[in-house]
């Protein structure tokens, strides 16, 4: 599609996808950058990990609150769920299954990633969202399977952006679509990815890279 999120170059670290065991695609949020998400990746970063950021215009994937009806939040959101398509196809292009591809993002890229999963549910080598959840005034309904990908929800009680009522309907909905879901709800008014949350990806990583490994070891098709 053409929007305004769309021709912007990917931002990529880690292994290059052409000898790649694994991937990440980081959806960052708000105000944020490509550039930065891939700087926080360093936390769970891994020998054989691609880092793949789409960006978004104007720092920002949507301009309403995520809790607003959805025709609200348009064109931006249905150019921000292309952009993080298009972004995982340009890693399965590369040769990196689906099932080797962790998605993650942060709140506004967390409410992208938890729409775009749940509306083309795939096997994923895993889905991370941090501090956001599906979109909407109430949340809809979906139809398909995750095949037991792992899903992580993390959030805060008292986050002011996010009801934490929202994140456990999130987490219930993948749980519905055949996701292995983690919740993890902390206490206080935190915003953002914490270092559990980011040691939590770091343990899917692992298990991909591993999984790879033991493959290519035993000569077995990617």
């Amino acid at each position: 599609m053409d929007g305004p999120h769309q021709n912007r170059p990917l931002v990529t670290a880690g292994a290059p996808l052409s000898v790649a065991e694994a991937a990440t695609v980081l959806v960052h949020g708000r105000g944020g950058t490509a550039e930065g998400i891939v700087a926080l990746a360093d936390e769970f970063y891994r020998h054989g990990l691609a880092l793949v950021a789409p960006g978004a215009a104007f720092d920002r994937w949507y301009p309403g609150s995520f809790r607003a009806p959805v025709e609200s939040n348009e064109p931006e959101f249905s150019s921000a769920l292309a952009a993080v398509g298009d972004a995982v196809e340009t890693v399965r292009e590369a040769g990196i299954p689906r099932g080797r591809v962790v998605v993650l993002g942060i709140s506004q890229g967390a409410c992208v990633v938890a729409e775009f999963v749940a509306r083309t549910p795939r096997r994923y080598g895993g889905v991370a969202l941090s501090s956001g959840g599906l979109m909407g005034p109430d949340v809809g309904e979906y139809e398909g399977s995750l095949d037991g990908t792992p899903v992580l929800v993390g959030g805060h009680e008292e986050d002011p952006h996010v009801p934490v009522e929202r994140l456990r309907e999130t987490a219930a909905t993948f749980e519905a679509l055949g996701g292995d879901v983690t919740i993890r709800i902390g206490e206080g008014e935190h915003h953002g990815i914490t270092d559990a949350e980011l040691a939590a990806v770091g343990d899917l990583v692992d298990a991909l890279v591993d999984d790879a490994n033991g493959r290519s070891a035993d000569g077995s098709a990617p």
